[in-house]
């Protein structure tokens, strides 16, 4: 299938144009040394600098609150003086954070490197979410659908390369996979300048510096997608103990899991993605993950009142349909988030959104052990109307999004 860019050129869609090509291959190799990173990060400080969890975990919470907050200065800094520039200016800053981690050896030292590496993660990821909108021309929210596309891939990629070096399970083979992500966010912002040069869109006046913090439509649209993103660590925390402590299933199911909700990801969010571009498309996409969520959630609570094979069914028939929600949830949240964002804006409007993610992922893991693994079987229930109830509120706010933005001067065109 083709299509004409703006310049009337004619692209294959799945190749995309040039700067969609660069900006692909840039996260994917962001994301690959972000897998190789993540998969031994604790371990690395925990078993090989001997730093006691609690203050790993400590410093690494303590270095993501303080980053959350530079998400939309990070932004509001892209719409000013270019979504390209404070990108590689954050990618720069990871490069040299991430490659002092080998030096650090007490909880203190990896409270400051890591904070200097999430400041710049916000803002460079407030920064990249701009850059994708201004890339994707007038179907920004279908260039990021198939932008995480390979982003999963990536980091699937990544993952199989850090299960190389656990393998090992030596100094050396932790400080590779460290330097080794140190090297992906140079080479990133390597690739980067391979696009072309982007003028910053000019503002209305008068420019209010924080304007996405007048936008409540657009605010309450952040608070429901930092919400909703509970459903991420569903999969990677909650349901590895669910499955050893509460089924029957064996312990191979987790391995199983994580394989086809990857995999799925990666073969339909592209497909689904073409079909929720505009704030209605995200509206109703958002409601259907709440009622997709709906479903599986009671499916993995029955998991736990079956024989053994049968809870092996059960649990990968359930993530088969998490997956498939969490699809259309981030494709809801391409559609409105970008959909919504005034263009001038789009830096500060992606940072408060990666802001209200942040925030959900925060909480998750606390929320979701609680009440969950709390209540067993009946956590499982509050857990699906909480994630209904969410998702029924879609359409409303996209309507609501949709009245409040600024509606083009008909007489204008009319006298045009």
């Amino acid at each position: 299938m083709i299509r004409r860019s703006p310049t009337g050129r004619i692209t294959h869609r799945m190749g995309g144009s040039r700067p969609e090509r660069v900006m692909i291959a840039a996260s994917f190799v962001n994301r690959v040394g972000n897998g190789l990173f993540n998969a031994a990060s604790a371990l690395y400080f925990t078993l090989v600098v001997g730093l006691p969890a609690a203050q790993v975990g400590a410093a690494l919470t303590i270095a993501g609150v303080i980053g959350l907050c530079a998400s939309v200065p990070g932004g509001h800094l892209a719409d000013r003086r270019g979504a390209r520039a404070v990108m590689m200016l954050a990618l720069s800053v990871q490069t040299l954070s991430m490659a002092a981690l080998v030096l650090v050896e007490s909880a203190a030292a990896l409270t400051v490197v890591a904070t200097v590496d999430q400041i710049a993660a916000a803002a460079g990821g407030a920064a990249w979410g701009a850059l994708v909108a201004r890339v994707g021309g007038d179907r920004p929210a279908l260039f990021r659908a198939r932008l995480r596309t390979f982003v999963n891939l990536g980091v699937v990629l990544g993952t199989l390369g850090a299960g190389l070096a656990l393998a090992v399970d030596s100094r050396s083979a932790y400080v590779a996979l460290i330097l080794g992500n140190a090297a992906s966010f140079a080479l990133c912002a390597l690739l980067l300048l391979l696009l072309p040069h982007y003028p910053v869109p000019p503002a209305p006046a008068p420019r209010h510096r924080r304007l996405v913090l007048r936008d409540r439509p657009f605010v309450t649209f952040t608070a429901l997608y930092g919400a909703m993103g509970l459903q991420y660590p569903v999969v990677s925390l909650l349901l590895p103990i669910w499955i050893a402590e509460h089924t029957e299933a064996p312990r191979w199911t987790v391995a199983a899991l994580f394989a086809v909700n990857s995999a799925f990801c990666v073969l339909m969010q592209t497909r689904i993605g073409s079909r929720v571009e505009t704030p209605h498309d995200g509206g109703r996409a958002f409601r259907t993950a709440g009622l997709l969520f709906l479903v599986s959630c009671p499916i993995f609570a029955l998991s736990a009142h079956v024989p053994v094979w049968a809870a092996a069914a059960l649990v990968v028939a359930a993530v088969f349909v998490h997956s498939l929600a969490e699809v259309w949830e981030s494709s809801a949240g391409f559609a409105l988030g970008f959909g919504l964002a005034p263009e001038h804006a789009q830096g500060q409007y992606q940072g408060l959104l990666g802001l209200g993610f942040g925030a959900g992922q925060a909480l998750a893991p606390v929320i979701l052990t609680t009440v969950v693994l709390g209540l067993g079987t009946v956590g499982w229930m509050v857990l699906a109307v909480f994630f209904a109830a969410l998702g029924a509120a879609g359409p409303a706010v996209a309507r609501w999004g949709l009245r409040t933005r600024p509606q083009p001067d008909k007489s204008a065109e009319t006298t045009g």
